[in-house]
């Protein structure tokens, strides 16, 4: 992921740097078992113990000869190692996946870490929006037409719980891929003992492989992908619906707008949605790690490496881009300019067609079919959207038309709009509790 879309913490679990640290971490771990276990020389720990960590440079300075990152990485750590021939020891009864697959396990793991805590704070921000909108009436919308008066806080209460949701995803794809092996080449501990991996992958807070072959299945890896990508919609269906709030005609919504900000290089008027469209953009790319990485879990026979070249690239942009998503959403919320005026204004622009559903409502319960109270209300509401004649009096005219009269004192109630939002208390009693 390029450095604009980074931010520190995850940029530093998918750097070099730090891999190459879980690797020696990996390996010193085995060695020290192997030691304990009395399988390789005692002495021989101290000096790998203080060897420094190889350099990313100094690692791709041998690999540019080895063709293999594995050795070139043992090479470079061997070369900081006095006397080196205690370098002989390190990756003793190992194959190349099980230090990859088991350093990879733990920079999930962190990765995880930050992104549950990412969401656990969006999902919370999300909660205290909605519950401060609870009574901030707005028109409800399907198809991107006004429906039924709803409120802004039953809107945002959709998303807090849909991230809720989305968090415990991620907790519960953080144990999927909490797993490593140490079990050698095609998985038989034919050099060494299941005893060691267990110590290991304890000490590494993971858990041993049910089974592996010379790699982990990766379900596990798939599922994690899957959840980030659900995280990354959640993030752009809040964005999406700021998106259409700002729009002039709508103006419900904006973004927060800085001193100093520009919108347009050639429109000074122009307040753009920036965040929510650059939420909305790395939201697709999210997504599009999925299969790549679903495609990993078959391999040939024991082993291919045909889901490394991916990996390599998916795993840390699907983290770096959903951690700097949720980290972009919160800030949406935070910022969020809510115009309370515009949005009970805005209940008025369809001359009260919005209150269609009710008026069917009390007709028939005034003793009218549902059928003839359906064609009234249609041809009322059609000659409103073409006259602009608001529809109580276009329900008047179409019902004496048809020498039908109209229940007043029940229709009064069907155009209040706290009418239909009145049953949303235990809607916002869940969310009051959500955490």
């Amino acid at each position: 992921m390029i450095e604009r879309y980074t931010l520190p913490e995850m940029g530093r679990v998918w750097s070099e740097a730090h891999k190459y640290e879980l690797w020696c971490r990996v390996e010193l771990l085995v060695l020290e078992a192997h030691a304990q276990a009395g399988t390789v020389p005692a002495d021989s720990v101290e000096p790998v113990r203080s060897a420094e960590i190889p350099t990313p440079e100094a690692v791709a300075a041998v690999e540019a000869v080895t063709d293999h990152d594995v050795i070139a990485f043992l090479t470079a750590w061997a070369d900081n190692t006095t006397p080196r021939s205690a370098a002989a020891y390190v990756h003793y009864g190992m194959t190349s996946s099980d230090l990859l697959d088991t350093a990879l396990a733990v920079q999930l793991t962190e990765a995880s870490d930050l992104l549950i805590d990412r969401a656990t704070g969006l999902t919370a921000r999300l909660r205290d929006h909605a519950l401060a909108h609870r009574d901030t009436l707005r028109p409800g919308r399907t198809h991107g037409i006004h429906a039924e008066p709803d409120t802004w806080g039953h809107r945002v209460a959709d998303f807090a719980f849909a991230m809720a949701r989305a968090r415990d995803r991620l907790v519960r794809a953080r144990d999927a891929v909490a797993v490593g092996t140490l079990s050698g080449p095609v998985g038989t501990y034919s050099n060494i003992d299941p005893a060691i991996e267990a110590e290991v992958m304890a000490a590494l807070g993971l858990r041993p492989a049910d089974v592996a072959t010379q790699v982990v299945m990766r379900d596990g890896i798939a599922e994690w992908v899957n959840a980030l990508a659900l995280a990354a919609t959640v993030c752009e269906a809040v964005a999406l619906e700021v998106r259409h709030g700002q729009r002039t005609e709508v103006r419900e919504v904006a973004e927060a707008f800085r001193a100093g900000q520009k919108g347009s290089s050639a429109m000074p008027h122009k307040k753009n949605p920036i965040r929510s469209e650059r939420i909305c953009g790395l939201a697709r790319v999210v997504r599009g790690y999925v299969t790549p990485v679903t495609e990993g879990i078959p391999l040939w026979h024991e082993r291919d490496i045909s889901h490394s070249s991916v990996e390599r690239i998916a795993l840390p942009d699907a983290a770096i881009a959903t951690d700097y998503l949720l980290d972009q959403t919160a800030r949406l919320v935070e910022g969020l300019q809510v115009d309370v005026a515009r949005m009970r204004a805005n209940l008025d622009v369809t001359g009260g067609l919005l209150y269609s559903s009710a008026v069917l409502l009390e007709l028939v319960s005034a003793g009218m079919s549902r059928e003839d109270a359906y064609a009234l209300i249609q041809a009322a509401a059609m000659e409103t959207w073409e006259s602009g004649a608001p529809f109580r009096d276009t329900l008047r005219k179409q019902a004496a038309t048809r020498g039908q009269s109209l229940p007043d004192t029940r229709l009064a109630r069907a155009f209040q709009p706290e009418r239909y939002v009145a049953r949303l208390a235990p809607v916002f009693d869940r969310l009051a509790r959500l955490s």
